[in-house]
Formats: C-alpha cells, sequence, structure tokens
C-alpha cells in the first residue's frame, strides 16, 4: 500500500501532549498501526508520555533535536532513528534553529 504523505494536509497540532509549540502531522491510521510524518518548528516539543498498549519507532528526516527517554537523553539528527518500547517513557525535542522533519510508526500491540 503507498502512503503519499505530500498528499496529505499537514494539520497543526498545538502543544501535543503537553508539548511546546506546534507538531505539523500527516498520519495515516488503520486502526491497528499509525504512520506519520511529522514536523516540529524550532523550539517545539511532543511532550513527555508512556507506551500502553503500543510502541513507537522515530526516524528523523531532516533536522536535529534530543529525545528524552526514560531517564535519559539522546541527541538526534538526520538518519538517526529512536525506538520506545511499550511501557517506556520519552518525549521529542527541537532544540535546534531549524525544523525537525520525522517519520515515525506506533503499532498497536495486541495480546
Amino acid at each position: 500500500m503507498k502512503i503519499e504523505f505530500a498528499k496529505m494536509e499537514e494539520k497543526l497540532l498545538p502543544n501535543f501532549k503537553g508539548g511546546e509549540k506546534n507538531l505539523g502531522m500527516r498520519m495515516f491510521d488503520d486502526g491497528a498501526c499509525k504512520i506519520m510524518r511529522g514536523r516540529l518548528e524550532p523550539g517545539a516539543s511532543i511532550g513527555l508520555h508512556t507506551h500502553e498498549g503500543n510502541s513507537e519507532i522515530i526516524y528523523i528526516l531532516e533536522g536535529s533535536g534530543k529525545v528524552e527517554y526514560d531517564a535519559g537523553v539522546e541527541t538526534l539528527a538526520a538518519g538517526d532513528c529512536h525506538y520506545c518500547p511499550e511501557h517506556h517513557t520519552h518525549r521529542l525535542i527541537n532544540d535546534s534553529s531549524e525544523d525537525l522533519t520525522f517519520f515515525a510508526v506506533v503499532p498497536q500491540h495486541h495480546l
């Protein structure tokens, strides 16, 4: 199945999950998996959250930033991948002066 993010309207989500500023999001969701192309403007973040019933893979396409993951901090740049397993906590932060563009996959876990 081809997902054409370029043909989707970008939705601006202010203070996503309690974060700062705006998250631009283009998303496909079939109920079992969310596949997203996101954009954090400079100074924006996705708020701290714990994955319950799912996990998340984030691949950085452009820009740089950091992720607070459990008790640590990871620096991310284009080409880096971050994985947040179920029952773990993270937040993505754009602490640069350029947009941070990423691809994220959030599969639902079934028991």
